[in-house]
């Protein structure tokens, strides 16, 4: 009975997916949705750990523990210390030789490990950093030290996890449907965003240090459990691979052919400019909507789902005009990174006309910006992107983004905390101290929209083609020639 439940909830899955999920069209008769919807299961857990680290905790550490937004956003930055090596991580899962022929699993479990174990650490490091119960008179930097380590023991394992995962599921398709696949995978990713910030926010409804104890306890067991089901027969045995039969590229020489694709460098600082346009907000998002609007943890922590929210409609939006013929990706990163200027100046008019009501608004259109700056990023970088080097380029992609995001959420958090100490605390508003920063965002994705221009007067930027031979050396990340 149970099995025809399965098989029937599956078949209606299935039959509704091309309609409502985008990218869902991937699927095939050999690689059907119910597998690459558990295979995303991977990106679920990434979205948790997100929603945790940048959303819940630095909302806590900020304003319940009250400590330095300096602290914090050099907290959430510390995992850029492993982002860079995202590329080499991509690199060696495309050339790993093991004894069961894997490429991909063994890192997406050592990935897996890595976030267990910062969640491990993390709950005694907030004790500490409390003085809950017993941990009262523990030194702070014990707290401050360990909250750290946690922080780099979780984003390396998120590096990892998503950049081997992201190109095991480009494996499972065929070349043309790669960009789809891993634009599948990030609407996952999304939607594991809004459900953990929906579950976040309805346990922490009555906040205590206990109970965020717990919630973090709990996101660690899920971890493990979702990625083990997400890779669970996924990725086949290739015994000519386990003998080492297959001829295997060093990584400088990856590294160089990657380079030479015309436009790639540009693209690169785009993707640069654009992600710290949008990611510096991450870390002052919620403690402005604490302590501007005056929100609660459980509502500030909401905002994380309706950015994601945002980002799932940008996503949804960005594939349906480049699954046509005439779909430009610089084009779309192009609009997302001029939707998110005035998403800023409404979340800055939120201190002069307080209102909750724009602040989410404004926030959801953030989303949007990011989602359609990202794909169209993600969709120029795949399009380039021969098949041998799938994983160095989603390595590349990602090791951008992450190190952007993290120096820029470092930066944000201290120009936060140095304009609130230049500012006479009997005078200054507790938002003030926000509003440069969000000044500097706009900027940056002025500065993206201008980059860009060169590559939106190229014609043929959208044009759907396969992946260029890997001897190409002349593919173009923003030309269809």
């Amino acid at each position: 009975m149970l099995s025809n439940y399965r098989r029937y909830a599956l078949g209606k899955l299935s039959r509704m997916g091309p309609k409502y999920l985008p990218f869902a069209d991937v699927a095939t008769t050999d690689v059907p949705l119910s597998r690459l919807l558990r295979l995303s299961l991977f990106q679920v857990t990434v979205g948790m750990a997100l929603v945790l680290l940048v959303g819940t905790l630095n909302r806590v550490m900020i304003v319940e523990l009250a400590v330095p937004a300096t602290i914090v956003g050099v907290m959430l930055a510390l995992p850029i210390v492993f982002a860079p090596f995202r590329v080499l991580i991509g690199h060696r899962s495309d050339t790993h030789v093991s004894a069961l022929g894997w490429r991909r699993v063994p890192y997406i479990w050592k990935g897996t490990m890595l976030q267990f174990g910062g969640f491990a650490v993390m709950p005694f490091a907030l004790l500490v950093l409390s003085g809950y119960g017993e941990a009262v008179d523990a030194p702070r930097w014990i707290g401050h030290s360990s909250a750290a380590l946690s922080f780099l023991l979780v984003g390396a394992g998120v590096h990892t996890v998503q950049t081997t995962g992201l190109a095991l599921a480009t494996d499972l398709v065929k070349t043309e449907d790669q960009p789809k696949v891993v634009g599948l995978m990030y609407v996952a990713l999304l939607l594991g965003m809004i459900v953990s910030a929906l579950v976040f926010g309805a346990l922490l409804e009555n906040y205590t240090p206990g109970r965020l104890i717990q919630v973090i306890q709990g996101a660690a067991v899920v971890t493990v459990a979702l990625n083990l089901f997400a890779i669970w027969k996924q990725e086949p045995r290739n015994r000519a691979r386990a003998q080492g039969a297959v001829p295997q590229q060093k990584f400088d020489e990856s590294w160089r052919a990657f380079a030479r694709h015309s436009g790639a460098m540009r693209l690169l600082v785009i993707i640069a400019l654009g992600t710290a346009g949008f990611g510096m907000a991450d870390v002052l998002i919620e403690p402005y909507g604490g302590q501007a609007l005056g929100m609660s943890v459980a509502a500030t922590t909401k905002l994380t789902a309706v950015m994601a929210f945002g980002g799932l409609i940008g996503f949804g939006i960005a594939s349906r005009v480049l699954s046509r013929a005439d779909g430009c990706p610089s084009t779309i990163a192009n609009i997302g990174a001029a939707i998110g200027i005035p998403a800023f100046f409404g979340i800055i008019a939120t201190l002069y006309v307080p209102s909750i009501e724009l602040f989410v608004l404004a926030t959801l259109f953030l989303g949007v910006g990011a989602g359609l700056f990202g794909h169209g990023t993600l969709t120029a970088t795949m399009r380039a992107a021969p098949k041998e080097q799938v994983g160095l380029a989603l390595g590349t992609w990602g090791a951008v983004q992450a190190t952007a995001a993290g120096l820029a959420v470092a930066i944000g958090g201290i120009m936060r905390d140095v304009i609130t100490g230049w500012s006479d605390a009997g005078q200054a508003d507790a938002g003030s101290a926000y509003l440069p920063v969000f000044a500097f965002e706009i900027a940056l994705l002025a500065l993206a929209c201008i980059i860009l221009l060169p590559m939106l007067r190229q014609r043929g930027g959208g044009r759907q083609r396969p992946a260029p031979a890997y001897d190409s050396g002349k593919a173009s990340f923003d030309s269809g020639n």
